[in-house]
């Protein structure tokens, strides 16, 4: 997939192009219904796919008390969009001069100069333009003096809810990764460096990959959950076998010995002790929450429990 950062990048023999508008916070089950669409439409056309979406949720400029947590990183979306068949994404930064570009220069300087859009496919609640004075209805008209077609794409629901970024934050807060799974169409995902962490986990049996504090990703509730740590590698090594390994993961601030100051997000690799992940690049993924987090009165205790968790663990994976 092709990622423009600007515009003025989309070369002038780009050709014709199908483009979906969105924030596209964590791709979600709504969002790719957007971007199916839109590859329907361009099927069969030598137009292409373009996804254009911002470098930042505009509510962060905007109004940052009322801003979200992203469900995902700008590299995580353009990753999962690449996934969907997106052919290019535009990354258009929200700055003050994005915030004041009326709705009608948006559509001329982006849609019909930039990308050449012959149809567009945006949300029913979509807004756009300066203090979000436009809308599908405004784009539909603009789409009739400049020679594109607007498909307004409905709200994908379940349990009589919309599908939303709103819903799977939610789920995820609560815990329930298997609810924000179904949203999402795929697994949670997290993504960061491994680093070296208190050792605790080594010296209780169960050495685990701790998650960079950078790293990318919602950060779901306190507790141990069963999943998968994929493993990229290190940094700019090369011919590295991307690996995916059952994994016990634990989120959360360790209470049983109260000497950590941060949530910490790590993940044991199940039956491995000698595994030098330090310095890779993972994904940890989650599947099913196997409990909440509590303290335990001493070492023992602990150990019994994550035993325990693991064999359950074991259940859940199916290995």
């Amino acid at each position: 997939m092709i990622v423009f950062h600007d515009v003025a990048e989309v070369p002038a023999d780009f050709g014709r192009t199908v483009v979906a508008i969105g924030k596209f916070d964590g791709v979600h089950s709504g969002h790719r219904a957007v971007v199916a669409r839109a590859r329907i439409e361009a099927a069969g056309t030598d137009a292409r796919v373009v996804a254009v979406t911002f470098d930042r949720n505009p509510l962060s400029f905007l109004s940052p008390e009322r801003c979200p947590e992203p469900l995902s990183s700008l590299v995580q979306k353009l990753d999962l969009l690449a996934d969907e068949g997106v052919d290019a994404t535009l990354v258009l930064r929200f700055d003050a001069e994005l915030a004041g570009l009326g709705a009608r220069e948006f559509v001329e300087r982006v849609l019909v100069e930039g990308l050449r859009a012959v149809t567009v496919m945006v949300g029913d609640d979509f807004r756009f333009g300066r203090g979000g004075e436009g809308d599908p209805d405004f784009l539909a008209r603009m789409g009739a003096e400049h020679g594109f077609a607007v498909d307004v794409v409905g709200d994908v629901q379940g349990a009589g809810r919309r599908v939303s970024s709103t819903w799977v934050r939610e789920s995820l807060r609560s815990g329930d990764v298997e609810g924000a799974a179904r949203l999402l169409g795929r697994a949670h995902t997290m993504r960061g460096r491994v680093v070296h962490g208190l050792q605790r986990g080594r010296e209780l049996g169960y050495p685990t990959a701790n998650l960079s504090a950078d790293a990318e990703g919602f950060v779901p509730a306190d507790g141990v959950y069963a999943g998968w740590l994929v493993d990229e590698g290190a940094p700019g090594e090369a011919g590295h076998a991307v690996t995916r390994y059952p994994a016990a993961i634990s989120v959360g601030t360790n209470p049983t010995f109260d000497d950590v100051e941060q949530r910490q997000v790590e993940a044991y690799v199940l039956d491995e002790s000698d595994l030098d992940l330090y310095g890779h690049r993972v994904q940890v993924q989650f599947s099913q929450r196997i409990r909440g987090m509590v303290a335990f009165e001493g070492v023992e205790a602990l150990q019994a429990q994550m035993a325990d968790d693991v064999d359950r663990t074991r259940v859940a994976l199916g290995v």
